[in-house]
């Protein structure tokens, strides 16, 4: 990994550190409850460890990491609350963005860019760079706005979105029947058919919450079996 710098788009290197662990989170690369080693990535990164708690105090902010007394910083699991409001955000901020699109937008290349590439992961059913895919084809969808602060907002809630993912055992079943049905958003877009393609996403992500919401619920449930005294 190459080391950060200060002065990467006129950020400090605190802000560059947090968007390099930030992108770990939308990557897949760390997971929901993991444990954040203070040694193992500032040594990763290439930073102190000042820099980087520097970086997980802008990350508890919003929301993305925990902190536990004596215990140290953990990835943060999402509520079931968040997953609905992030949810909620993206079909408000997704549908829209698609609904007023203009097919010539680079946005849309960017789109037919990350469609391929899940394509091309899926053949190979490396399914963690298929999820990658699909969040890089949604931030295209936002991209469509032309809104750099909708865009700033949307890699913040990419990170937390992907923490939801990580809750499903399965990635195949999460990422595998998206990547035709971003196709067909992609293809409705460039028939110039935007309120289809909106309409489309819309359907798209009332199931994808669905199916996030369901895993939510057996991963509570597999965690309170665990708690339980006596329970093997």
């Amino acid at each position: 990994m190459t080391k950060p710098s200060a002065g990467e788009s006129g950020r400090t290197l605190g802000e560059t550190v947090t968007s390099r662990v930030r992108r770990m989170l939308v990557e897949g690369e760390l997971v929901p409850g993991q444990r954040l080693s203070e040694a193992g990535l500032s040594e990763q990164l290439g930073v102190s460890r000042n820099t980087l708690r520097e970086a997980f105090r802008s990350l508890a902010h919003e929301g993305l990491v925990t902190h536990h007394p004596n215990r140290g910083v953990f990835v943060t699991t999402p509520s079931m609350a968040s997953i609905v409001d992030i949810y909620r955000l993206r079909r408000f901020i997704e549908c829209r963005a698609l609904a007023e699109a203009w097919p010539g937008h680079p946005g849309v290349r960017a789109m037919r860019t990350a469609v391929e590439s899940g394509l091309t992961h899926r053949e190979a059913q490396d399914w963690n760079a298929v999820g990658t895919a699909n969040m890089t084809f949604h931030a295209a969808i936002v991209s469509l706005a032309d809104s750099e602060r909708l865009n700033v907002f949307f890699r913040r809630l990419a990170a937390e979105l992907r923490l939801a993912f990580g809750l499903i055992a399965d990635p195949e079943m999460l990422h595998g029947p998206y990547v035709a049905m971003n196709q067909r958003v992609l293809e409705a877009l460039e028939a110039e058919q935007a309120q289809e393609a909106s309409q489309l996403l819309e359907h798209y992500l009332v199931q994808s919450e669905r199916i996030v919401l369901a895993a939510y619920t057996r991963y509570e449930a597999g965690a309170n079996i665990a708690s339980t005294p006596g329970m093997d």
